[in-house]
């Protein structure tokens, strides 16, 4: 597990305190299909079909009825449990009934949160043959962990490798987006990630830009390497979430999301059990080769110690972007 980047009672500040620095956490937040299967904002959460609570880092979804009757509020259950950052979460199905094949593959689908990003496993534990068989046997549920029991579920979960991750809390301040894009390439060039600095500080700008004029609220980005991936997440305390299919939502300053989609390998959204979004982007992150661990930071060699390359290069073309867009009113 990372260590705080900073003390949470002397929190380091920037921009005239816009910016505060927040402990790393041990998982990086969570994803789903953005512009194929944009998410329904839930009124009200799950129904009592679903019942939701917290067995050591993992969260634990149980069903109780018939499958087929809960699967939506399930997978409700599932982005709302994923929004929150656990190690893991798990579906028990030890209560259910009967599973029936078009309850399973609408359950399947969930898989597509880790084939977007594998950081947050979820696991499905049931001791239906059948249940386990259907849901190995579909595209996207092959990406689930499938266990027979509880206790096997909670043990392959807590087997899968721990992401790095930094996170920053931002004010809706003009100068937030500027900020993010320091804090991004900091991280980065602090895992050994130089090259990929220009690309996801040009998403994270698009995220933090639009979440600063359309939201108003406080923001909090967050930034995980695991695995090859890169993943960026945006949260902020909007209720609205984005109802135009892909195509139509490309309109921030003329490049908007655009941009993210061409530098993303998947971005999303996903709703917020106390309100608000979490807008995610990931990217593909080749591991480096100064990295001998897998979760461990690798130190910064003595020549990076003053920003290389690959670091002046991305500022420039980051400043010759940030001329494109609007000017905000000071004050």
């Amino acid at each position: 597990m990372l260590q705080p980047s900073v003390s949470p009672n002397n929190p380091s500040t920037d921009v005239d305190r816009q910016v505060v620095l927040c402990p790393s956490e041990p998982a990086a937040f969570p994803p789903t299909g953005f512009p194929a299967e944009l998410v329904k904002h839930p009124a009200a959460g799950p129904s009592v079909q679903v019942r939701t609570h917290p067995l050591r880092e993992v969260v634990v979804l149980e069903v109780a009825g018939r499958l087929s009757d809960a699967v939506d509020d399930l997978d409700v259950a599932i982005q709302l449990a994923l929004a929150s950052g656990p190690r893991g979460v798990i579906c028990d199905l030890s209560a259910v009934q009967e599973g029936g094949a078009d309850a399973v593959a609408v359950l399947a689908m969930a898989g597509r949160h880790v084939r977007d990003w594998p950081a947050i496993p979820i696991a499905v534990a049931s001791a239906d043959q059948r249940v386990r068989g259907d849901l190995s046997a579909h595209p996207l549920g092959g990406h689930l962990i499938v266990a027979e029991s509880m206790p096997l579920a909670v043990s392959a979960v807590l087997a899968t490798p721990l992401s790095d991750v930094d996170c920053l809390r931002l004010k809706p301040h003009p100068a937030a987006a500027r900020a993010s894009r320091d804090f991004v390439a900091r991280a980065l060039l602090g895992w050994g990630l130089g090259p990929l600095v220009a690309a996801a500080s040009l998403v994270v700008s698009e995220l933090v830009t639009n979440a600063t004029i359309h939201a108003h609220t406080d923001i909090e980005l967050s930034v995980a390497w695991n695995l090859g991936l890169l993943r960026l997440t945006v949260r902020d305390n909007s209720p609205d979430l984005p109802r135009q299919s892909y195509p139509q939502f490309v309109d921030i300053h003329g490049r908007g999301l655009s941009v993210v989609a061409a530098l993303s390998r998947a971005f999303g959204v996903l709703p917020v059990a106390e309100g608000g979004k979490l807008v995610w982007a990931v990217l593909n992150a080749s591991r480096p080769t100064t990295t001998a661990t897998l979760g461990m930071r690798s130190p910064r060699p003595a020549h990076q110690k003053q920003p290389g390359p690959a670091y002046q290069q991305a500022r420039r073309e980051l400043f010759a972007y940030s001329r494109t867009l609007p000017q905000f009113p000071k004050g």
